[in-house]
C-alpha cells in the first residue's frame, strides 16, 4: 500500500499534457534515428546522455537497489529497447505513440491489483473504449500493421506501468536522481543486444559514421525526453497516483496528435490512416 495522494490539480495537468506533447515529438525523432541504425543501440545511447555526465554532479537516489534496477530495467530495456525494435519492424510514429497510451490503463489496472489504488468508473469506460479502439484500428491498418511490431509496442507499454508502479513504491525519493541514475542500466544490455541481434559492424558503423543530425537526436531523446520527460513524468506519478496522473487516462492520448503534426511539418507526410491516427 502506498500514502494518500493529492489531487491532479490544473498545473500538473498541463505538466502532463506537455509531456505527453514532447514524447509525442520523439517518436518522431526515433522513427527517423533508427532508419538505418540498429534500433537497440540508439536507445542504448539515448541513456547513456541521459545518465553521463549527470551522475557525477547528481546524489544517488536514496532507495533499494532492487527498485532502481527494476525501474531502469522496465524503462529501458524493456519500454524502449521493444519500441524501438516495433518501429525499426514497421510501427509508425502516430499509431506507436497512440498505442503506447495503452500504459494509462495498464497502470490503472496494475495499480488497482498490486496497490490497491481505486479504479474510477471513468477509467473503466475509458479502458473498455481503448481496447475496442484497438480493434477499430486494428482492421483499418490492414497490411501495414503487423503483429510483432504490434505486440512489441504493447508489451512496452506494459513496461511503462511497471515502471509507473516502480515510481510510486519509491516513496518521496528525488524523481530526476531516480532518472539519472536508473539510466546508467539499459545502456550495457542494450548495446550487447544491439551487437548480437544487428552485428557489430552495423554497432561500429552507426558509432563512427553516423551525421550530426543522428547524435543531436540522441542527445534530444536522452536529455529533452529521458531526464526531463520523465523526471517530471514520475514526480507526478509521485505526487498525484499512478492512476490519475496520465492525462491519457483523464483527455485521451494527445501525444498521437502532436505525433502526427509533427510527421507532417518533419517528413512531410501527410495525415492518414493507418500512421496518424490520433485521438481527442
Amino acid at each position: 500500500m502506498t500514502g494518500v495522494t493529492a489531487p491532479l490539480n490544473t498545473r500538473a495537468l498541463l505538466l502532463a499534457l506537455l509531456i505527453t506533447g514532447i514524447w509525442g515529438v520523439n517518436f518522431v525523432v526515433i522513427k527517423w534515428s533508427v532508419a538505418g541504425a540498429p534500433p537497440l543501440l540508439v536507445a542504448a545511447l539515448r541513456f547513456l546522455v541521459a545518465a553521463l555526465p549527470a551522475v557525477w554532479f547528481v546524489p544517488r537516489p536514496r532507495l533499494p537497489a532492487r527498485l532502481l534496477w527494476g525501474y531502469g530495467l522496465a524503462v529501458g530495456v524493456v519500454q524502449f529497447g521493444l519500441l524501438y525494435l516495433a518501429i525499426q519492424l514497421g510501427m509508425s510514429a502516430g499509431l506507436g505513440s497512440l498505442l503506447m497510451q495503452m500504459q494509462a490503463f495498464f497502470t490503472a489496472l496494475l495499480a488497482a491489483w498490486v496497490l490497491g489504488e481505486r479504479v474510477q468508473p471513468w477509467q473503466v469506460l475509458g479502458i473498455l473504449l481503448a481496447f475496442s479502439g484497438m480493434g477499430v484500428i486494428g482492421a483499418l491498418s490492414g497490411g501495414d500493421l503487423t503483429v510483432p511490431s504490434l505486440l512489441l509496442t504493447l508489451l512496452a507499454a506494459l513496461g511503462w506501468a511497471v515502471s509507473n508502479l516502480l515510481v510510486r513504491a519509491s516513496g518521496g525519493v528525488n524523481m530526476f536522481s531516480l532518472v539519472i541514475w536508473s539510466a546508467l542500466i539499459p545502456p550495457v544490455p542494450l548495446a550487447l543486444l544491439a551487437g548480437l541481434t544487428s552485428g557489430w559492424d552495423a554497432v561500429a558503423r552507426t558509432l563512427v559514421h553516423s551525421s550530426a543530425g543522428f547524435w543531436a537526436a540522441v542527445v534530444f531523446m536522452g536529455l529533452g525526453n529521458t531526464v526531463l520527460g520523465f523526471g517530471v513524468w514520475a514526480a507526478l506519478i509521485q505526487r498525484h497516483g499512478a492512476a490519475r496522473a496520465d492525462p491519457a487516462a483523464r483527455r485521451g492520448p494527445r501525444g498521437a496528435s502532436v505525433t502526427a503534426g509533427a510527421r507532417v511539418w518533419v517528413a512531410g507526410q501527410r495525415p492518414g490512416l493507418p500512421g496518424n491516427v490520433s485521438a481527442g
